[in-house]
């Protein structure tokens, strides 16, 4: 098989590889079927796939300008894109220097997607934050991960977005219980069982729906509270100002803007998921952005039957251009947001809007002396103007805030 190609140079080590890896991928096809469910046979196979890895990787590094073909000799001096090799020797830990390495195809092929191996990727950010992220990846290979899920988001916050992937099982709420059936499952608070509290100062549900101070969490301190915050938001207007002006818009009314058009949407907010599921009562699928700010936003949407999306602000919407009919968010998008970020975060928005489709935004607060320009950044979108208000904010002592809510248009482009 070497001899046939004359830019492929013989290496016999080459052909012992080879050998290895096929004996090593029948131990684990057998240890699979004689030992299915046994934890020790799990554990073998896991590290046996580690050697696996390390082999294959070594071949490839061994082969990886003596094997090109001439057609990848050519690309390689031509002017296509080369991918980028981030040296996995930054890293201490063994797993995050397996995860970052190049895994090359097996047999040398190219795959669909017309690689010649899988490029695994981690947030530049994680690069400033090495003790975080080792700390993350140190775990026993096959066995139950860390309860990090706090580490993991801090990471995330800070950009380290994308986060490796790991090989453990993730932890469980220790007495899970089945969750509430639809529709009943929508308005009632879900059972304590089914979340594990250990990094939350509420323990349960009730103490998260009381209106008290220092649960945790602030940008939602009522949204645990189903019957009495939650349920009327979004039927009827809940904030008047001072001249009954509001920036409170009914599902209904943008609904009628677009008959039969809104089917499927994005709620980029802070919430529990009540925005999703005023719309399932109207026939169209929302996905609820959130991360668990002190609270557990995500189990919280996920067991009234929803769908959450654990991302934060810092990461590229994981939808394709022109799929979705509405972008709708509140209580996220306010005065603290950076202009340029602000930017980033719309045209992403813009990406991911089919023409046609509306972006809502519901609420959004800053202080009067910034308002212009805030509204220049969603002015720049040149979208059609279906509804825009801008009312005082008045819930405090002072009246330096104001309210601005919208719905947009995307119009098809280009102009």
């Amino acid at each position: 098989m070497y001899d046939s190609n004359p830019h492929v140079t013989y290496h016999p080590e080459i052909k012992i590889l080879e050998t290895v890896i096929k004996k090593i991928e029948q131990e684990i096809i057998d240890i699979k079927v004689s030992h299915k469910n046994s934890p020790h046979a799990l554990r073998y196979s896991s590290f046996l796939a580690n050697i696996l890895g390390l082999i294959e990787s070594a071949k490839f590094e061994e082969n990886e300008v003596d094997g090109l073909p001439e057609r990848d000799v050519n690309q390689s001096n031509s002017n296509s894109v080369q991918p980028v090799h981030v040296s996995q020797d930054f890293f201490l830990t063994e797993e995050i220097r397996k995860y970052v390495r190049m895994k090359p195809n097996r047999l040398g092929k190219q795959n669909f997607m017309g690689a010649n191996g899988t490029f695994t990727s981690i947030g530049h950010a994680c690069f400033s934050m090495k003790q975080e992220l080792e700390e993350y990846m140190n775990y026993d290979v096959g066995d139950i991960c860390n309860d990090d899920w706090k580490l993991a988001q801090r990471l995330m916050v800070h950009g380290c977005d994308p986060l490796p992937r790991r090989r453990c099982f993730s932890r469980a709420p220790r007495f899970y219980t089945e969750p509430y059936p639809i529709p009943e499952s929508i308005w009632r608070l879900p059972d304590d069982k089914n979340v594990r509290w250990s990094h939350y100062r509420c323990k349960g549900f009730v103490c998260l729906a009381a209106s008290k101070t220092g649960k945790g969490f602030f940008k939602c301190a009522d949204c645990f509270n189903l019957t009495h915050h939650e349920m009327p938001r979004w039927v009827g207007p809940l904030y008047l100002g001072p001249t009954n002006s509001t920036p409170d818009f009914l599902i209904t009314e943008i609904l009628d803007l677009k008959p039969g058009e809104i089917r499927i949407g994005l709620d980029f907010s802070v919430g529990t998921g009540t925005f999703a599921a005023r719309m399932r009562d109207h026939n169209v699928t929302i996905v609820s952005a959130t991360i668990n700010l002190g609270a557990p936003f995500s189990e919280m949407i996920a067991l009234r039957g929803l769908v959450p999306i654990y991302m934060t602000i810092n990461q590229r919407l994981p939808f394709f251009d022109n799929t979705l009919d509405l972008i709708h968010t509140t209580r996220f998008l306010d005065g603290w947001i950076d202009f340029v970020l602000l930017d980033f975060v719309l045209y992403d928005w813009d990406r991911v809007l089919r023409p046609g489709g509306l972006l809502w935004i519901d609420s959004f607060f800053c202080l009067k002396e910034d308002l212009e320009d805030y509204l220049e950044g969603f002015k720049m979108l040149r979208y059609k103007r279906h509804k825009w208000v801008v009312v005082p904010k008045v819930d405090k002592d002072d009246d330096r805030e104001v309210f601005f809510s919208a719905v947009l248009e995307k119009p098809p482009r280009p102009f």
